[in-house]
């Protein structure tokens, strides 16, 4: 495994986004305050200090046709590969962009708070190679869902893709610095937050209906009142809107018992 990086390292982030979702058809091209979601999160997400490059990773099929043409009149880059070997079509997009450092973000992801990413992106530079995988989310998750950020060595990604990734690997990407069954090779890190950020019974991603509308209510609220309102802004609009807020919850719970 590779264990410097350059100087100024490239940072690419990937998003991963298509049409044909079974909870949500088209959800990523829905629209709040006029665009669609996909625009708004490669809008916030372009306010980094440390991302170099976006590209959007989607799929060879027809439907998703309608991704590339906005990321074509967006300027941001794109590459098409598998859809169900999300592992491989990544790992494509990574190589194509000529990533050093790759910072995975899901399309389920549009209110996502740019400082937060920078911050998971520092924590990994500033621990690499000590620690090679750092993230916001996953089981033990602090905040709400709906800001994830996951860092890592492009090349231990393709590294996994050579090894013999299962059906885990292929469909989550980043299973496999994790994964039991992995100890500490890669030696992750959870970032917990506290304070008006840890609230993580609150739900934001874009998975259902109602996450819909809850993002689309939120983003015509805060946004102009702040184009760069933050998680803690969205926070308290949720706590604001309790109705808005519960309904979107208890739908989740219900459908995912």
């Amino acid at each position: 495994m590779k264990q410097t990086l350059s100087a100024q390292p490239r940072i690419i982030a990937s998003i991963e986004a298509r049409m044909t979702s079974s909870r949500l058809p088209g959800k990523v091209l829905m629209e709040a305050g006029g665009k669609p979601l996909l625009q708004i999160l490669v809008e916030r997400l372009q306010r980094s200090k440390y991302i170099q490059e976006i590209v959007v990773a989607t799929t060879v099929n027809m439907q998703d046709d309608p991704i590339i043409t906005l990321c074509e009149r967006l300027g941001v880059h794109s590459f098409r590969g598998s859809e169900l070997n999300v592992l491989e079509r990544v790992c494509g997009a990574a190589r194509a962009a000529q990533a050093e450092v790759l910072v995975e973000i899901t399309g389920d992801c549009p209110l996502l708070d740019v400082s937060l990413t920078d911050g998971v992106i520092e924590e990994f530079l500033q621990n690499f190679p000590e620690r090679r995988y750092f993230s916001n989310s996953g089981a033990e998750i602090s905040m709400p869902w709906g800001f994830d950020t996951q860092v890592f060595l492009a090349e231990d990604l393709y590294d996994i893709l050579k090894d013999n990734p299962d059906d885990h690997d292929k469909e989550h990407v980043s299973y496999r610095f994790y994964r039991v069954e992995s100890g500490d090779k890669y030696k992750p890190r959870f970032i917990k937050y506290s304070g008006e950020l840890n609230r993580p019974e609150l739900r934001v991603t874009l998975d259902y209906r109602e996450d819909y509308e809850l993002i689309k209510a939120a983003y015509e609220a805060l946004f102009p009142i702040n184009p760069h309102f933050t998680a803690v802004d969205v926070i308290r609009w949720l706590d604001a809107n309790p109705a808005v807020r519960d309904a979107a919850i208890r739908v989740r719970a219900e459908r995912e018992q």
